[in-house]
């Protein structure tokens, strides 16, 4: 398994941009997708040979000013360049010895009480490693029936690539998997012990599923979207989902679950027994 985050997620996002964003004609006999490395290092005045090392991993410790003037070539978005400058601890010789701890387990008490006031919306307090850390009522409801709390120590990213039951729980498995990877690879990934642990397990559980998409799935997963989900007892489910990252000593994201149409608004007042009241719809 390659570990040249970095240079994915450079190559990915040059094949991404249209030459028409940056001012450029396509041309007829254009052949390549997005950019030309050529092109990416005249738009960040670099040389083109400097774009390839960082591509194929020879160069993993570029400068701030050369990534943000590669964040402006490939027109990342605000989340996009801060995810670009976390790849490059990975390549930082110090640092796995900053005592980096494990991934968080404990719930803040504010947290817990913001958890509260969000029942009986489904809501779900993931780690790095997507560890179920905590969860309201309203989630139980929606996904013990699933198994998606079974195990002693729940975690959607086993669930998603090793429970049998994920690829009819989720209609749209394959892009739920690609985020599943997308998130577990936001930051250094196997610079953390612990994500490397969890990451040579997928690897020989999951297979080809999992490895193919470490490979090929840059980091930085949606952090908002609509989710399918098929529920045995409320049918399939569409489910607008919204993250919210905590602050960085706590490691971890609030993933909250919102109806996404009318059947779905029912469905849900009717798994978490709500007292009757207004839900408001979130459209795709």
């Amino acid at each position: 398994m390659g570990d040249n985050e970095l240079g994915l997620f450079l190559r990915v996002h040059r094949e991404a941009v249209s030459p028409a964003e940056v001012g450029l004609p396509a041309g007829p006999r254009r052949r390549v997708r997005g950019l030309r490395r050529s092109e990416v290092a005249a738009l960040a005045g670099v040389s083109v040979e400097y774009v390839t090392r960082l591509e194929q991993g020879r160069d993993r410790q570029p400068s701030s000013q050369v990534l943000s003037a590669l964040a402006d070539a490939l027109r990342l978005t605000v989340s996009e360049r801060v995810h670009l400058h976390r790849l490059t601890k990975a390549a930082d010789p110090t640092f796995n010895c900053r005592g980096v701890g494990g991934p968080a387990r404990t719930v803040r008490a504010t947290v817990r009480l913001l958890l509260d006031r969000l029942e009986p919306t489904p809501a779900v307090l993931l780690n790095r490693l997507a560890d179920v850390v905590a969860h309201t009522e309203g989630y139980d409801h929606l996904a013990r029936p699933l198994g998606l709390l079974d195990a002693t120590e729940p975690n959607l990213a086993r669930f998603v690539f090793t429970d049998t039951r994920a690829r009819e729980v989720f209609p749209d498995w394959q892009q739920v998997a690609d985020e599943q990877v997308a998130a577990l690879k936001q930051g250094p990934f196997r610079a953390q012990p612990a994500m490397a642990a969890l990451a040579d397990e997928l690897t020989v559980t999951a297979g080809d599923a999992f490895t193919h998409r470490v490979a090929t799935v840059p980091g930085l997963a949606r952090g908002s979207g609509v989710q399918r989900v098929h529920h045995p007892e409320a049918g399939v489910l569409r489910l607008a989902y919204e993250t919210l990252e905590l602050p960085a000593d706590d490691d971890e994201r609030l993933v909250v679950y919102l109806p996404a149409d009318e059947p779905t608004a029912a469905a849900l007042h009717a798994l978490t027994a709500a007292p009757p009241r207004a839900l408001r719809l979130v459209q795709p």
